[in-house]
C-alpha cells in the first residue's frame, strides 16, 4: 500500500538498522577491550562464574607468596639451628680433648674459655634469631608455639605447624650443655653435647620436612591457577577472529541497510507522482 504517513518499508529499515548498529557497537567494544564480557548484560550467568574464579586465582595468588615466605622463615630456622650445631660439636670436641690425660690443668682453662664462649654465643643465635622482626626461639617466638600458614583461597586451607616439642627438648639440651664444665665433668659435657645435637638434628630434620611440604603446595597451587586462569579466561576473553567476522557482517549489514533507508524515502515520491 502506498500511503503518505506511513512509510512501513522505512520503519522495517529503521528498526534493523538499530539493531544493526547495536550488535556492531557491541562487536567494537569487544574488540576495544578485548574481553567478551564486559557488562553483566553480555553474560550475566558467565560474569558470575568468571568472578567466582577470579576470586580463587587471586586467593591461591597470595597462598602462593604466603608458601614461599613460610619456606623463607623455615629455612632462616634450619639455617642459625646448622651454625648451634657447629658450635656444639666444636663444645663435643674441646669437652672430648680436655677429658684426656694430657691435658693440663691450664690447657683445660682455656679449653673452658672456648667452651663456654660458644654457650653463649649459641644462647644469642637462639634469642636473636627471627624473621621479618619477630623472634623464632626465644620466649613467645613463632616456634614455640604452633605457627599456622594460610596455605589456599578459603579460610579452611590452613597448615598448622608445631615444632614447640621439640623446641622445647633443644632449649633444655642446650641449657644442661652450657652448664657443664670440662675442667671438672669432662666426659659429662661429651655425653650433653651428643645429646644437644641429637636435639638440634630432630628440629632440623623438622624443619625440613615442613618446608619440603610447603614446597609441595606452592607447586600444586601453580597448577591449580594455571587452570582456572585458563576456565576464566574462555568465559571472560574475546575471540579474536570469530568477533572480527561478525564486526564485519555488522558493517555490511549497516552499509546495506542505509542504502535501503535511502531508497525507502523515494515511496512518498510514488505517491506524489500519482497526484501529477
Amino acid at each position: 500500500m502506498l500511503s503518505l504517513h506511513t512509510n512501513a518499508a522505512s520503519l522495517s529499515t529503521q528498526n534493523a538498522l538499530g539493531s544493526t548498529n547495536k550488535a556492531l557497537t557491541s562487536s567494537m567494544t569487544k574488540l576495544g577491550t578485548g574481553y567478551r564480557v564486559n557488562s553483566a548484560m553480555d553474560d550475566a550467568a558467565g560474569l558470575q562464574i568468571a568472578t567466582r574464579l577470579n576470586a580463587q586465582s587471586r586467593g591461591m595468588s597470595v597462598a602462593q607468596k604466603n608458601t614461599q615466605n613460610g619456606i623463607s622463615m623455615l629455612q632462616t630456622g634450619e639455617g642459625a639451628l646448622n651454625e648451634v650445631n657447629n658450635m656444639v660439636l666444636r663444645m663435643k670436641d674441646l669437652a672430648t680433648e680436655a677429658a684426656n690425660a694430657t691435658s693440663t690443668t691450664n690447657d683445660q682453662t682455656a679449653m673452658k674459655a672456648e667452651f663456654d664462649a660458644l654457650a653463649t654465643e649459641i644462647d644469642n643465635i637462639m634469642t636473636n634469631t627471627g624473621f621479618g622482626g619477630q623472634a623464632l626461639f626465644a620466649a613467645g617466638g613463632t616456634f614455640t608455639k604452633a605457627a599456622t600458614f594460610q596455605i589456599g583461597a578459603s579460610a579452611s586451607e590452613t597448615y598448622a605447624y608445631d615444632a614447640s616439642a621439640d623446641l622445647t627438648s633443644l632449649t633444655t639440651a642446650l641449657a644442661a650443655l652450657k652448664g657443664g664444665d670440662i675442667s671438672t665433668g669432662a666426659n659429662a659435657a661429651i655425653t650433653l653435647a651428643d645429646t644437644a645435637s641429637a636435639a638440634v638434628g630432630t628440629l632440623r630434620s623438622s624443619f625440613g620436612a615442613a618446608a619440603n611440604r610447603l614446597e609441595h603446595v606452592y607447586n600444586n597451587l601453580g597448577n591449580m591457577i594455571q587452570n582456572t586462569e585458563a576456565s576464566k579466561g574462555r568465559i571472560m576473553d574475546v575471540d579474536y577472529a570469530s568477533e572480527t567476522a561478525n564486526m564485519t557482517s555488522k558493517q555490511m549489514l549497516m552499509q546495506a541497510s542505509t542504502a535501503m533507508l535511502k531508497q525507502s524515502s523515494s515511496m512518498s515520491q510514488m505517491v506524489a507522482s500519482l497526484l501529477q
